[in-house]
């Protein structure tokens, strides 16, 4: 049977007002009765009624957060972090999976299920600029990703083009020329792959490299099963390149498989940097160099200023952009590259 609020209030000595008004953080109740009250709901594992406490009080205490895939490990380790920053206010997440389909993102967010939620959390990848007023909805909106900036509701991403050029340089520096833009997606601008692929021309730009088109790869999608897939491809072409700069971490590691299967040696023939510093980059072999986009910080900013939406909702401040910080994690797979006098480093689809 499960736990109501008559059930802790007859096992706290109080009335079931009480135990509503600890519950919806009533100011005017003595310490003395929160902590019985509180002691009560713990040793019952009482659960509040979502739905009677948004009739109640106008809020649910529960956010959305609507991702593309949590099969992408990025977006599985975003949720997570979103979960805690959210728990950090006492709130719980309702998680949501679009697909990265235009139908699906419009069908997820206009869906009966957002009116369960005080707000929502929406990692955009479809829609695109033009579909700014289809996401100028009554119920607070912070949007993540690379869509829709300038639109109606707040909007919280990373530097993909400064991120990208930074891991760039970072090959350049270390003697690498002919390097890989691995994660391209064919005529996108506006976008994770379009933003990186800026990056990385911006670096070849500065430091005097010609851009190759040869040296740009294509991956349709980014599992690792695509990233070793696209590797397998750009061998078999005879392509040569000393430097993969993998627009994430997941096709990274594919990439760095399938090289390996080759006889190519990560970092002392190819080396390579993934995007999005995901756990798993840790334990690779080698571990992966990568570039921590922000994620905490994406995760925790989205929550505060979603929260700041939900608890002032009368407030007209205008739609907000905010940018998180990054940095380049170096790690096993990068190294200096060895001198022209010793053996070619360069490598190929023969080797």
């Amino acid at each position: 049977m499960a736990v109501t609020l008559h059930h802790v209030a007859q096992a706290a000595g109080v009335s079931i007002k009480t135990v509503s008004n600890v519950i919806n953080d009533y100011p005017h109740i003595r310490e003395e009765t929160r902590e019985r009250v509180l002691a009560a709901i713990d040793e019952l594992g009482y659960q509040p009624n979502l739905s009677a406490r948004g009739l109640r009080s106008g809020r649910t205490g529960a956010i959305s957060l609507i991702i593309p895939d949590l099969k992408n490990a990025y977006f599985a380790e975003l949720a997570d972090s979103v979960m805690r920053a959210a728990a950090e206010h006492d709130l719980v997440v309702m998680i949501q999976q679009s697909a990265g389909i235009r139908e699906r993102e419009l069908e997820v967010l206009h869906g009966p299920r957002m009116r369960m939620v005080d707000g929502i959390l929406f990692s955009v990848l479809a829609l695109g600029q033009e579909d700014a007023p289809l996401v100028d909805i009554p119920t607070p909106l912070v949007l993540l990703g690379e869509r829709i900036f300038n639109g109606p509701a707040d909007h919280v991403t990373m530097q993909n083009v400064a991120a990208s050029r930074a891991a760039t340089e970072h090959l350049i520096a270390l003697g690498h020329r002919r390097i890989l833009a691995f994660g391209a997606h064919e005529n996108e601008v506006i976008g994770s792959a379009g933003l990186r692929l800026t990056g990385y021309k911006e670096a070849l730009a500065a430091a005097g490299i010609p851009y190759r088109d040869e040296l740009v790869v294509d991956v349709g999608n980014w599992h690792r099963s695509d990233g070793a897939d696209a590797m397998r491809g750009a061998l078999a072409t005879g392509l040569s390149f000393d430097g993969v700069v993998a627009f994430n971490d997941s096709i990274a590691l594919g990439a760095v498989r399938v090289l390996q299967e080759r006889g190519i040696r990560i970092p002392e023939d190819v080396s390579v940097i993934g995007f999005d510093d995901i756990d798993e980059t840790r334990y690779s072999l080698p571990s992966l160099s990568t570039v921590d986009p922000g994620r905490e910080e994406i995760a925790e900013t989205a929550v505060r200023v979603l929260l700041e939406r939900i608890v002032n909702p009368d407030r007209t401040i205008p739609p907000r952009e905010f940018e998180a910080s990054f940095r380049i994690v170096e790690r096993e797979s990068t190294a200096v590259m060895r001198s022209q006098s010793s053996a070619d480093p360069r490598i190929s689809s023969k080797a």
